[in-house]
């Protein structure tokens, strides 16, 4: 069932990706009539659909692989082709392993397949970014973005419960993506990061791409 649900992510997100690169070039005449490119001023809210890895490293990375989850972002139009946003995103990822696992929380090593052995990690990111954008003034935006904020993980149990750390972590982003509009200032909303999640003093490399929908409007 993970293992269905991940592909169905990916094959929705290589679709979107074609469709946003070579969908509109059969009627471009058409095409130009109905898009309407957002200007400096205005603000966009994303909802896509991602897919990740931690790296096998931290002590997070070690025990957690990959998942899906949903990220929504508002991202802020300014002058220069510069950009400013938030960021909300929930991100599951499953136990790499039932056998021996190590509690993140007292250090102990536990039984991976017992009631209190971890099933998934879920990490929520609260953050702002900073965005640089290329080609606002075409259909095609390509977009290069830093930034910080919180993580939250809550670790889910075999037994239905939920394990809370005993603080939140740090991370830090660094990603590329395209805004590809179709309709008025409706666009497909792709991209990729890397976060440097810093939890419990320790580092984990988190990879992820995403694909979804950006709609812009004015304040």
């Amino acid at each position: 069932m993970r293992r269905t649900r991940g592909s169905w992510l990916v094959a929705v997100m290589v679709l979107a990706l074609g469709v946003a690169l070579g969908g509109l070039a059969v009627h471009p005449a058409r095409a130009g009539t109905i898009v309407v490119l957002p200007r400096p001023g205005q603000v966009g809210v994303s909802l896509s659909a991602l897919y990740g890895t931690l790296l096998e490293a931290g002590n997070v990375g070690d025990q957690f692989g990959s998942g899906p989850g949903m990220a929504v972002r508002v991202r802020y139009r300014m002058r220069y082709e510069r950009g400013f946003g938030l960021t909300f995103e929930s991100h599951g990822l499953d136990a790499r392993s039932v056998g021996a696992q190590v509690d993140l929380v007292t250090g102990e090593t536990i039984d991976g397949s017992g009631q209190s052995g971890y099933k998934r990690l879920n990490l929520f990111l609260y953050g702002a970014d900073f965005y640089q954008m290329f080609g606002t003034r075409t259909k095609t935006a390509k977009l290069l973005s830093l930034g910080a904020g919180l993580a939250h993980p809550v670790f889910a149990l075999n037994g239905g419960e939920n394990q809370f750390a005993l603080s939140d972590g740090a991370y830090l982003t660094a990603g590329a993506g395209v805004e590809r509009f179709f309709w008025q200032s409706l666009a497909f909303d792709l991209g990729a990061r890397y976060h440097a999640v810093f939890l419990d003093g320790k580092l984990n490399h988190d990879v992820q791409i995403s694909a979804g929908f950006i709609m812009y409007a004015s304040l």
